[in-house]
Order: C-alpha cells, then sequence, then structure tokens
C-alpha cells in the first residue's frame, strides 16, 4: 500500500550514523521487496538483526491434495475446522494453487513461545470472531471482528487474542498484496470514486523496543516449510523506522458500497488485488433501484477464475442454507447463479445485510484433505428445481 508512515526515533538522513547515548551505533536494516524496486522501509536496531545461533527442526506444512482438477461446485462448513492451542497448527489450508492458499484457522491461545515470519508470502488475515493485539517488529495493531491484518511477507509477529473464542480467514499471497489500481491515481493515492480512503487505513501506531539478548525462537515459513531459527537478540528491538512496507488493518465495517439502479458486478466490491486474486468485501447496502431491478445476482460463467465466497454474517440473498463460516466454491468453466427461487424472492427488497468476503483465483484451486473433511458433496445438485 503506497502511503508513508513514520514511527520511533529515526536519523534525519538514510544510510548516516545514528548513535545510542553511549555513543555506539543502531543497526540500520533495509526492509523492503521486488529487489530494492519494490516499496520498503528502513528500520533501526539495538542488536545486529542477523544474529542467528540455531538452526533447529524444519517440517512441511503444505497441504495435502485432494483433488488436483476440480469442477465441481463445494460448500465448506468452516465452523467445522477444529480449535487448536497453538496458532501455526491451527492453519488449515483448504483451497490451493501456485499463486496462494486459503486458510482457515482456529487458535485458542496467545503466540507465546515463538516469533513467526512467513518469507513465502503476503498475508491477509479475516478476523471473523475474536479480538486481540498484533504485534510486530514495526509496532501493534490492536483488532476486532470484521479487520482485515495485512502483513507483508518477512514481517516478524505474534498474535496476542483476548479470549479463546477466534476464528480467522487467512489468505496468503505469493505476490504483494495491493489495493485496486482501479482506485488509485498515478501517485497511488486512493480515488475520490474509491469505497474507502487512507483514512480507514490503521497504521502501527505502538512500537515495542526490547533491549535484550538471549535465545528467541522464530519459527519461518519458506518453500512451504517451517524451520527453526534461535536468534541470539530480541526481534522487537526497532528503536524507529520509515517507509512504505509494514503491517496496517482494514476494517470491512469502513468499506463503502457501490451501488446503481441495476446489479452491479463483483468488480465494485473490490478491496485488494494481487496479479494472480482479488479479494472483494461484500456489506451492508441498499439494492438497485430502477423500477424493474432483479436485486440477486444473474447467471454468470466463470471462465477464468475460481470464485471463492466466504460468508460472515447475514441473510445472504442467492444463496439457500447458507450460515457463519460457510464457504462456497464455484470453479471456473462451469455457471452459477442464484439458488431457485432466490430470484423472486430478491425482487421488491430495498437492502441486504450481508458481510462476505470473496477472492476471485485465475489459476485453477485445487481441494485438499482439509477440505474435505468438511465438505458438503451434494451442493453441486443445489440448483436443482
Amino acid at each position: 500500500m503506497p502511503f508513508y508512515h513514520k514511527l520511533g526515533t529515526i536519523p534525519p538522513k538514510r544510510h548516516t550514523q545514528f548513535r545510542k547515548k553511549d555513543g555506539s551505533l543502531y543497526y540500520e536494516q533495509l526492509f523492503g521487496t521486488i529487489g530494492f524496486d519494490g516499496m520498503s522501509t528502513n528500520s533501526y536496531h539495538e542488536h545486529r538483526p542477523t544474529m542467528v545461533k540455531h538452526i533447529g527442526k524444519q517440517y512441511s506444512v503444505k497441504p495435502k491434495i485432494a483433488k488436483s482438477n476440480n469442477i465441481q461446485s463445494y460448500r465448506f462448513r468452516g465452523f467445522q475446522v477444529p480449535l487448536e492451542n497453538d496458532y501455526l497448527e491451527s492453519r488449515k489450508i483448504v483451497l490451493t494453487n501456485a499463486d496462494c492458499n486459503i486458510i482457515l484457522s482456529a487458535p485458542k491461545k496467545s503466540t507465546t513461545a515463538y516469533f513467526y515470519k512467513n518469507t513465502d508470502a503476503d498475508e491477509v488475515i479475516f478476523i471473523h470472531k475474536g479480538t486481540g493485539k498484533l504485534r510486530t517488529h514495526l509496532g501493534n495493531i490492536n483488532f476486532k471482528y470484521g479487520d482485515y491484518l495485512v502483513i507483508p511477507r518477512g514481517i516478524i509477529y505474534k498474535l496476542d487474542f483476548d479470549d479463546e473464542n477466534n476464528r480467522l480467514f487467512i489468505v496468503e499471497s505469493y505476490s504483494p498484496v495491493y489495493t485496486p489500481k482501479r482506485y488509485r491515481n498515478y501517485f497511488g493515492q486512493l480515488l475520490e470514486h474509491s469505497p474507502f480512503c487512507e483514512r480507514d487505513l490503521r497504521r502501527p501506531q505502538e512500537l515495542e523496543t526490547y533491549n535484550e539478548l538471549g535465545d528467541f525462537l522464530i519459527k519461518v515459513k519458506k518453500q512451504g516449510e517451517i524451520i527453526e531459527m534461535t536468534y541470539a537478540s530480541h526481534p522487537f528491538d526497532v528503536v524507529g523506522y520509515d517507509g512504505y512496507n509494514f503491517p496496517y488493518a482494514f476494517s470491512i465495517h469502513d468499506f463503502e458500497p457501490i451501488t446503481g439502479r441495476i446489479h452491479q458486478p463483483p468488480p465494485v466490491h473490490q478491496t485488494f488485488e494481487t496479479n494472480a486474486f482479488v479479494i472483494c468485501s461484500f456489506v451492508p447496502r441498499l439494492y438497485d433501484y430502477h423500477p424493474n431491478s432483479i436485486p440477486a445476482p444473474y447467471n454468470h460463467s466463470n471462465i477464468d477464475s475460481d470464485e471463492v465466497l466466504y460468508y460472515v454474517d447475514g441473510d445472504f440473498m442467492s444463496r439457500n442454507d447458507i450460515d457463519q463460516g460457510h464457504i462456497s466454491l464455484h470453479p471456473a468453466g462451469i455457471p452459477h447463479g442464484p439458488h431457485p427461487g432466490t430470484t423472486e424472492k430478491s425482487i421488491g427488497k430495498t437492502k441486504t445485510e450481508e458481510l462476505a468476503v470473496m477472492v476471485d483465483t485465475f489459476k485453477p484451486l485445487m481441494v485438499t484433505e482439509e477440505a474435505m473433511k468438511i465438505a458438503d458433496e451434494e451442493y453441486y445438485k443445489s440448483w436443482l428445481e
């Protein structure tokens, strides 16, 4: 997200001497993406951020594929994913391709025994249930129901939860996550017709700085494996930073829907994009106001993309028998549309209270064994009259 942020204490000029009170130097680190061509942040550390003491256990967290070439529409009952004490163990990949992983997670406990760093992917964590604090080496952000937490790859973080009732919908992206180009000007500023603006984006405001040496475990994800690395200094030892590469939060409740006289297509709900998929937010809104409008969406063919819809709350007008935490998968190559009776039922309604997150991928998604544990295998028949 191209906007500037500064937190803590930094020198007036990059790559110059920045000294502590005792005369020793702080350690500068450029935290950047796409080589030296992407967004970056300059951070200043109490200790060298390079001091590895030990490399320990290494194990795979790659998903096990149940269906690699799928054309069947599915419904997955997301709240049937079991609660797990550990955050990383709770992350169950349900859908995957070469560009992203779509994950359900129900962690009970805060991340206390280790730090986590995903070097493979940016993460977008949608908070369906739970409150707490995202703690990172570039500062902290409080979170609550409806928040998207956008965590660029390489951020070292922990999640502190206020209680054990937590449900997360997570998208890992192997390409950077940005706001939609359609809503940005040449300089990167969100335009007047954008459904949200920079005021809605919550950047880190609390910087934890520890000047500690010892043994600090960071679980690093790289190429689908977790590698346990012990560092000699506390990862949260940043005294200040500035730049464009840092985590931020955006609430789905701050997304301002775009409506019209007739039914608007899904791109008006777009919230984030990559070069391989988009994320959209369906929020409470007024329906179409043409006198002969049909609020329910028309049948459409997913020729070039798989459509994943995660149902958060409310009554989704085009679906029957949908509950919180359900996921629908409509794969590329076949048409889909409103369930029988929902088109007629939508006529005359003036608004909807639905809340959902949609992910449209440009490459087919594979269905994992974790997904099949919570799958409704008869869902594809639900359009039969």
